[in-house]
């Protein structure tokens, strides 16, 4: 049942949501995204353009995804109503209990969050985030970096969002805009998570009496990005990180009782992975 609502929700996932949007979507990994990233800051540096990033961070983003909400942007996203209704239905009466040392609480309702585990949970959570960058205006901002023709000020992966800006004033406006939009469907933004990375001069940020810390680098989505842009050590972590995996194999590796393509096999499951994604 759920893979059948899961098909049916996808068609309107690919027609609603932007190309700078991945996660949980066919076709889109992490690798897309970093190589984005990268590919943006190399152009920055070939042009000599400053450029400025902030990484979101929400607390609890899953968490704290209002139903009643949910409902109301699933129709304004153009969701068919007999598929809310299925939804709904799959929330509805959905209740909880806390059992301490004393003794269990009573049972309450349960109104946010979207359903751990549940094949549908990433795509309600592309929806609902999906609303707030609309309501934020970032696709008719100025702000931001023009590539082929278009201007791309943010990238996201699942509830990863970072915004990006040629200038501090317009990267603290698209900031703005984004929080006070999230807080209107209930998503805070974690201020002690968020960071600020720039290639230019940038002064220090506070938002609702919290500094917004400024970092020379950052991990994103498992790979070390740089102010700099250069790629180099991020490469050479890699590379590290395999060969320790291909120490660790080396009796098998050496191993006359087992077949070369077995060992290949291996290598392929156990390095590849590693020196690609970092981790």
């Amino acid at each position: 049942m759920l893979k059948i609502l899961q098909a049916r929700l996808q068609q309107y996932v690919n027609r609603e949501l932007p190309d700078v949007k991945a996660g949980f979507r066919k076709g889109r990994g992490t690798r897309d995204q970093i190589a984005n990233i990268c590919w943006i800051m190399g152009k920055a540096r070939e042009f000599q353009k400053n450029i400025y990033f902030c990484l979101i961070d929400y607390a609890k983003a899953f968490d704290c995804v209002d139903h009643n909400k949910l409902w109301t942007i699933l129709k304004e996203m153009g969701i068919p109503d007999r598929l809310t209704c299925l939804l709904r239905n799959l929330y509805a009466g959905q209740e909880a209990t806390v059992r301490t040392g004393h003794g269990t609480i009573d049972w309450f309702q349960i109104g946010k969050g979207v359903r751990q585990g549940c094949i549908l949970s990433p795509c309600l959570f592309n929806f609902y985030a999906e609303y707030i960058m609309r309501n934020a205006g970032l696709e008719e901002a100025q702000a931001g970096i023009k590539i082929a023709g278009r201007n791309v000020n943010n990238l996201r992966y699942a509830d990863d969002t970072t915004l990006i800006a040629e200038s501090e004033d317009e990267l603290k406006n698209l900031l703005m805009k984004v929080k006070v939009e999230s807080e209107k469907v209930g998503l805070k933004l974690n201020i002690q998570k968020t960071k600020i990375m720039a290639s230019g001069p940038i002064t220090s940020w506070q938002i609702d009496e919290e500094t917004v810390e400024t970092v020379a680098d950052f991990i994103f989505l498992g790979s070390k990005i740089t102010a700099d842009g250069d790629c180099s050590h991020e490469i050479k972590r890699h590379l590290l990180l395999g060969r320790k995996v291909m120490t660790n194999l080396d009796s098998i590796f050496k191993s006359r009782d087992i077949t070369s393509s077995t060992k290949v096999c291996l290598v392929k499951a156990m390095v590849f992975p590693v020196v690609m994604y970092g981790f």
